[in-house]
């Protein structure tokens, strides 16, 4: 055993007690499940697969810090592009999990709801069956909400958003007059009233937000945390650095330190 596995709960311990402040909503793009694969040669679906483990680890640690909110950037309208074999894989893991939620006892017991954030018209008829399922059977749950956004692009949701609110001017039940920053956000996410956004992470030493809740998420100004690790490698400790970022930033009111 070596020195920083001896020290690491020592720090996390020190760490957690310094933060005061949780975020409600954190967004998370999930990225480097391909370069993992890639690293520890495999093929492309290990990496899918590690992810969607850590995705589970990673909702049993944002409940157990309060957090709310978590909402999933797991498929973005660009990720149709890939290749047929890729998207084979990726559209059975969702099926998987998504099913998953029917009988998971953790589910149940938290009151998760679970709910997809993205163009349902997009995806397969089967994939579309799994999501349904689980969001019928997550829908009388409220104590935490998992959002995940699938065949979604920003761009693409404030266009949607904008041909419904055309749609009731022409239609003569709203006068232009009426449009809000709040009526604009209830026709966002197919209406899902999420909460703005508190805190971004993206993993896979990529530093962009790719289009993800733009409205939510930058409207907002929500903390952004990068960090290098791949999605399957994220750990406890990473998620606590995070919450850290929101909380210098919420008690300073600037931007704060790289941690």
């Amino acid at each position: 055993m070596n020195l920083r596995t001896l020290l690491e709960p020592l720090y996390f311990r020190i760490l957690r007690s310094s933060i005061s402040k949780t975020p409600t909503h954190i967004a998370i793009i999930q990225d480097g499940n391909r370069r993992y694969a890639k690293e520890m040669g495999q093929k492309t679906g290990f990496g899918h697969r590690q992810g969607a483990n850590t995705t589970e680890m990673m909702l049993e640690w944002a409940r157990e810090f309060g957090i709310k909110h978590i909402t999933l950037y797991a498929f973005s309208t660009e990720n149709f592009r890939r290749n047929e074999e890729e998207l084979g894989e990726l559209f059975e893991l969702f099926k998987d999990r998504f099913l998953k939620v029917l009988t998971d006892e953790r589910v149940h017991k938290n009151k998760i709801r679970v709910r997809m954030v993205g163009d349902k018209s997009l995806l397969p008829a089967d994939v579309l069956a799994c999501v349904e399922k689980a969001e019928e059977a997550t829908k009388e749950y409220s104590n935490h909400y998992l959002n995940v956004a699938i065949a979604y692009g920003g761009r693409n949701e404030i266009v949607h958003a904008a041909r419904r609110i055309i749609t009731q001017v022409r239609d003569g039940t709203l006068s232009p007059d009426r449009i809000t920053p709040a009526m604009v956000e209830a026709n966002l996410y197919g209406g899902l009233g999420l909460p703005p956004v508190d805190l971004i992470i993206r993993t896979g030493n990529e530093y962009r937000t790719s289009n993800f809740l733009p409205w939510l998420a930058n409207g907002n100004e929500s903390s952004v945390y990068f960090c290098a690790p791949y999605w399957p490698q994220f750990r406890k400790i990473d998620l606590l650095r995070a919450i850290r970022v929101y909380d210098q930033r919420k008690r300073s009111g600037s931007k704060p330190s790289c941690p």
